[in-house]
């Protein structure tokens, strides 16, 4: 008890005697420090007092699906400090293949007593999976908000980038170059936003009176050897421009093109999406569609603090419009 006191009184930059004053609910001790100490406990671990224990800490759950892609940790960096200037402590939450789930992290999250959580890229953007974690969220109504397209059946607000226009705009780009026998590679097929940029990516296509077979739409994981593999298939349909559905999966692209003896983007076009960290710095410098995620994290945040304050927050999805940018990785159409 001695050295939790200490600990507890040495992170906040209060006294030892202050700390049991708010430990053991004794008055004289003013909201703001009252708030800092339980916040303190929860950082460092320690459990709340029974008595205290029903009340929400000023921590917010942070959901990712992954860091390896370095848009997650972008946005990470602005949700942490658009929460900090609100007064509230993030709690990174990643999933990894065979550790914790997003449900068990959900489960962990409430035992913190978090005020509320942020969720990016989670399951909540895949049809198949499994959505009861969000709903045990609404039954004990805490604060949540979803960034990225989700399925229709969860009612809470939600923050998303539009994908419908970031398709048009990719796929414009390359028509616009001379591209028409065009590609596609795309996250799972029960995933919420490819889903949106490929129907858009379809009817634009149809609009140009671009012909687009089944195969050149290629379903993978959102990752550098997905990318690579996608396009090797794509490759193999004499497919000049590529739209990718991430960064790292265009960064495959690049890699399968030159493995196959061709380059970018004097035979092969390839465009990616988020515009992350250092795309601007590989070679060649990689065409995408940039996300306005600093504008989106902290419109989360918003939204987020706003329900934690009692305040009517509608769950009709906020949509950011995306911006391409140009950079060496397309050209216009070998003849």
């Amino acid at each position: 008890m001695t050295r939790r006191l200490a600990e507890v009184a040495q992170k906040v930059g209060v006294s030892e005697a202050t700390v049991s004053r708010v430990l053991n609910g004794k008055p004289g001790v003013s909201e703001a420090t009252r708030a800092a100490v339980l916040t303190a406990l929860d950082v460092l671990g320690y459990e709340r007092p029974t008595q205290l224990r029903g009340e929400r800490a000023r921590l917010v759950g942070l959901v990712l699906p992954e860091l390896q892609n370095p848009i997650f940790p972008a946005f990470a960096d602005v949700v942490g400090n658009a929460l900090a200037q609100q007064g509230f402590t993030p709690v990174l939450c990643t999933r990894t293949a065979g550790g914790v789930s997003e449900a068990e992290y959900v489960e962990l999250l409430l035992q913190q007593h978090v005020s509320g959580v942020v969720f990016a890229g989670g399951l909540f953007a895949q049809a198949d999976a499994s959505h009861e974690h969000y709903l045990r969220l609404t039954n004990r109504k805490l604060p949540a908000v979803l960034v990225n397209a989700a399925v229709e059946d969860l009612a809470f607000p939600k923050v998303a980038c539009d994908d419908a226009v970031a398709a048009e705009q990719a796929l414009g780009h390359l028509l616009s170059l001379g591209h028409t026998r065009v590609g596609m590679v795309l996250g799972p097929p029960d995933h919420m936003p490819s889903r949106r940029k490929e129907a858009a990516f379809l009817a634009h296509a149809a609009r140009a009176g671009v012909e687009i077979p089944d195969d050149a739409i290629q379903h993978t994981m959102f990752s550098l050897e997905g990318g690579h593999a996608a396009t090797s298939k794509l490759l193999n349909q004499d497919i000049t421009g590529i739209v990718c559905a991430s960064d790292p999966q265009a960064l495959g692209a690049i890699r399968a093109v030159r493995r196959k003896g061709l380059t970018v983007p004097g035979d092969v076009s390839v465009v990616g999406y988020d515009d992350s960290a250092f795309m601007n710095c590989i070679d060649p410098p990689l065409t995408t569609v940039r996300q306005p995620i600093e504008a989106m994290g902290r419109a989360a945040v918003e939204l987020l603090v706003n329900q934690i304050e009692g305040a009517a927050v509608s769950t009709e999805e906020l949509l950011f419009e995306p911006e391409l940018v140009v950079r060496g990785s397309t050209a216009p159409a070998r003849p």
